[in-house]
């Protein structure tokens, strides 16, 4: 590290220079290559009259509760709500070099520009205006907004540097995000933990996921299958079936009524249809197809976009829009050539550029897309993930700028023994962007008139029943959470889902991690279900933090305090206003014990009052938090003798107040003795005595 000080520096130093901080080392050694910073420093790269260097993710986050007061340390009600005044930052045990690095740069005499080069979002913002306040740094900021790491679009972002002051608003809606996240998950946890004696770990976006999922299951529990029959006729080059019928003597009796007779084609419809092409991917929508087609988590698609990212092959992956901007039109020929080379298919024949460009959808970065520089790399290198989803994206960039998919579709009615049958074919017209999806079409029907007799071969009974709904995969579940759980969202539509494209991967692991959910896979499918702590808690959450609508609507809150239409003060005071309320008046669940079973072994009986006492890793404790009765292992009386409190000892003072201890080292002889571990419970304290076998007089000790 350079000491801004030291007086054999100071001609080097006396040229300025402009501080460069990005969120990885990958992407700073990126930029530096780009910008001429060559020479190796510790920590950061140097030259051009560049200095570049980087935070290593999240280098400062918000401090716990126990920084602010000591007594937070112990859960208690009687503490709650917590609500900061003045907000803390700690930086990460693991990361104190890296941040003193850039804390020195940053007040370096010879800097005189600071730019923001971590990932242009929300959170990206974040990590650098925390540590670009937190090292005290006043200097002039200025902002790298890039959707692609190659050299080229590198060159372009620092030619059109933008001010930093420009997205004073995307950092304080990250800022009161993670604020947010902080205040519901501290006190919103310990709320719950406390009154239900477990840990129960509540979330602002977590636990109205976790609702949908419960909700899902439930309906899928109360739903009961009803049966249905059809009755089918095998009519040569077509199958025709009647109406769904409740009962199946009808459908036998009008199947043996259709025996032998011939149908009539009553009346032959024929349409034109068309399928658009669909648009480019966004984050969701490319997690959603690779968890359908290629059984990915969204986590494990967001870390092979984003490795693509940083190896150049693919634009920014957080991104919420499905379009290019329009100054891209005329790129977008030369990187359907780089994707048609990746898919290993031909460019369509009537390529059409504009309707993937529309700079009115994009907001902060444009679609996902490969870059020209994945035209020049060598694919089959790339590991496996990352080498389909790159096929992904290519797929889609064909598909987008393709001609709709049109088909002719026949409706046919028919006539047999005075009952309606009807039948429907598809004939193909044009392929379009359906030709990249390599799947089977629908078979067409005969050519048919009306007044034609069909003569039927068969005519068969089908049984059926009603279906329930189909638990959530990622996939399904990622686009549920993109409407808040709302059904016919129209694609136009501003959407108030729960968390954002860059988030959602991390709730989705997060649910699974704390075991409120469990992927469960049947056949080629991985479903996601709610275990049973995953519902119990959904059971007792007040609606203000389960409803997925309610935690919609503070997204959107999110957006205006971006867009500076909402202070930021307002926003976090709302969130206070709700801890408070949910504090004051949350009342628990009776019967909750049922809901929250401990799964402890049962030792013994409270001679206080009177419920179980289990074993927990640290003692045996009474069920019943009111009582806190308890039996610390970590206990001065057993140790100073080298016992142990076991099970089987705290089983016989439970059961009978005493316990036989043989064995016992006594400090001042160094010898050992047996004796008989007397347990005397004041209804406050639990003291210990023992007693001898000759009936010596006894030693009281507590």
């Amino acid at each position: 590290m350079i000491d801004s000080k030291n007086n054999n520096n100071s001609t080097f130093l006396s040229a300025p220079h402009k501080l460069v901080i990005s969120e990885k080392p990958s992407v700073a050694q990126s930029i530096a290559a780009v910008i001429g910073a060559k020479q190796r420093g510790d920590g950061y790269l140097e030259g051009g009259g560049y200095l570049v260097s980087w935070c290593l993710g999240h280098l400062a986050e918000l401090a716990e509760a126990d920084t602010y007061d000591k007594k937070y340390a112990k859960w208690r009600r009687e503490d709650l709500p917590i609500l900061p005044e003045s907000w803390r930052f700690i930086v990460g045990k693991d990361k104190w070099k890296q941040f003193d690095i850039l804390r020195t740069l940053l007040r370096r005499d010879d800097v005189n520009e600071v730019i923001n080069a971590c990932d242009a979002g929300r959170e990206g913002e974040l990590i650098f205006r925390t540590v670009y306040c937190m090292a005290g740094c006043s200097k002039p900021m200025k902002r790298l907004w890039i959707s692609s790491m190659e050299d080229e679009a590198i060159r372009q972002g620092f030619a059109d540097l933008k001010p930093g002051r420009d997205y004073d608003g995307l950092h304080q809606s990250a800022l009161c995000r993670s604020k947010a996240d902080w205040l519901v998950g501290i006190n919103a946890t310990r709320l719950f933990s406390v009154l239900y004696h477990r840990t129960l770990n509540v979330g602002r976006v977590m636990s109205p996921t976790l609702a949908l999922v419960v909700q899902r299951e439930a309906e899928i529990s109360a739903f009961r299958p009803e049966p249905f029959y059809t009755v089918s006729l095998d009519c040569g080059g077509f199958t025709a079936t009647g109406d769904k019928l409740n009962a199946k003597p009808e459908a036998e009796a009008i199947a043996a009524a259709c025996k032998g007779k011939a149908a009539i084609i009553r009346k032959v419809e024929q349409k034109e249809k068309f399928e658009k092409p669909p648009a480019l991917y966004d984050l969701t929508t490319l997690q959603r197809d690779a968890n359908r087609l290629l059984g990915y988590t969204a986590q494990q698609t967001l870390d092979y976009l984003q490795s693509l990212y940083e190896k150049k092959l693919c634009t920014y992956p957080r991104t919420d829009s499905r379009f290019l901007t329009n100054d891209m039109e005329a790129s977008v020929p030369a990187l359907a050539a780089v994707a048609a080379g990746i898919y290993d298919m031909s460019i369509p024949e009537k390529p059409n550029a504009v309707q993937v460009c529309d700079g009115a959808k994009v907001s902060d970065h444009h679609a996902v897309v490969p870059t020209s520089a994945a035209g020049k790399a060598d694919v089959s290198a790339l590991p496996a993930g990352e080498r389909e989803i790159l096929r992904l994206v290519c797929r889609q960039l064909l598909c987008a700028i393709s001609e709709p998919h049109r088909y002719a579709e026949t409706a046919v009615t028919l006539d047999c023994a005075g009952y309606g049958f009807a039948a429907k074919g598809k004939t193909v017209l044009i392929s379009g962007w359906k030709a990249y999806l390599q799947e089977q079409t629908d078979k067409p029907l005969p050519e048919l008139e009306e007044g034609q007799s069909a003569a039927v071969a068969a005519v068969s009974v089908k049984e059926g029943k009603t279906s329930p709904p189909k638990h959530y995969t990622e996939d399904t579940l990622l686009s549920a959470m993109e409407t808040a759980g709302a059904k016919d969202v129209p694609d136009d539509a501003e959407r108030k889902g729960l968390g954002t494209p860059a988030t959602r991967a991390a709730i989705l692991e997060k649910l699974v991690t704390t075991g409120f959910v469990e992927r469960k896979k049947a056949k080629k499918t991985v479903s996601l279900i709610p275990s049973q702590v995953g519902v119990s808690i959904v059971t007792v959450l007040p609606e203000q933090l389960q409803s997925p609508l309610l935690t919609a609507e503070w997204e959107n809150r999110l957006k205006q305090v971006e867009r500076g239409k909402l202070e930021p003060d307002a926003f976090m005071d709302g969130i206070a206003g709700m801890l408070r309320e949910l504090v004051k008046t949350y009342a628990p669940v009776k019967g909750a014990e049922a809901l929250f079973p401990s799964g402890r072994e049962i030792v013994g009986k409270c001679p206080r009052c009177g419920s179980d006492v289990t074993e927990s890793k640290k003692g045996f404790f009474c069920e019943n938090n009111d009582c806190r009765f308890g039996l610390w292992k970590d206990n001065k009386f057993f140790a100073v003798k080298k016992k142990t409190l076991t099970k089987t000892i705290a089983a016989a003072l439970l059961k009978d107040g005493r316990a036989r201890l043989t064995g016992c080292y006594s400090e001042k002889t160094g010898k050992t003795y047996d004796a008989t571990a007397i347990l005397e419970d004041t209804g406050e304290r639990i003291n210990f005595r023992l007693e001898f076998d000759r009936g010596a007089k006894a030693r009281g000790q507590k």
